[in-house]
């Protein structure tokens, strides 16, 4: 009991009230991050219908091997991370820490893979804003990307406005991450200090909500993005 005393707030009467408070208050934010990504993504699937061909044939160019990696980076993640609140449930800390850092470690592979592939777009002039956006011959073509675009009857300025969503739905999805990255870190430096304890469960469990959200929004904009247009096996890296 001293430990539930120990874990209880002053303003809150007992700790289940405290807890579901707790719940309650980032299932009300989570509730505006689906309101902000569900803005992002209408207005791609908008767009995507009406030049559904421009943006499959710039969709065949990004990198989905690598797309197909980071989602099972994040699918395990949310596995390790649900084992951490069972862990801390069950007063064991040495687990607790094992799968908070492994959550840690898989969403931080998550964003070393994305930060490889920016840079591959950035050489391979995927890039809008670059100078060198479609002058470079990609995927077996002897002929710059905007010259194949133009005979393809593929206009570049739609295939620039992939790109921009491209870059913004992953971007904002990567600082989500990297939050969450952050929150998972500050969990497993209280349970190295012991002061994650098993009353304290409910710490780990609300990340994990936050964690379980960012995972399930990347499940979205995969298809959305890479999934647009055809890929070839020399397209797949294979």
């Amino acid at each position: 009991m001293s430990a539930r005393v120990g874990a209880l707030c002053g303003h809150f009467e007992d700790i289940e009230q405290q807890r579901g408070a707790e719940r309650l208050g980032m299932w009300m934010f989570l509730a505006t991050e689906i309101l902000f990504f569900g803005g992002v993504f209408l207005a791609y699937t908008v767009y995507r219908n009406w030049y559904s061909k421009d943006f499959a044939a710039i969709s065949s160019l990004l990198n989905v091997t690598i797309a197909g990696i980071n989602s099972v980076f994040l699918l395990v993640s949310s596995m390790t991370i649900t084992f951490a609140i069972r862990a801390c449930q069950l007063g064991n800390n040495s687990a607790q820490r094992k799968y908070l850092l492994a959550t840690a470690l898989l969403g931080s592979a998550f964003m070393g893979l994305k930060a490889y592939e920016y840079a591959t777009d950035y050489h391979e002039g995927l890039v809008p804003w670059s100078s060198n956006f479609g002058k470079e011959t990609l995927h077996g073509h002897e002929k710059p990307m905007l010259q194949v675009w133009e005979e393809e009857g593929v206009a570049p300025e739609r295939v620039k406005m992939f790109l921009f969503f491209y870059y913004c739905m992953t971007g904002i999805h990567g600082v989500h991450l990297i939050i969450g990255i952050a929150c998972v870190l500050y969990l497993y430096i209280r349970s190295v200090n012991k002061s994650l304890t098993a009353d304290k469960y409910v710490a780990i469990e609300v990340t994990s909500l936050y964690w379980h959200l960012v995972d399930a929004i990347w499940l979205f904009i995969m298809p959305l993005l890479y999934l647009a247009g055809p890929h070839t096996t020399h397209q797949l890296g294979l």
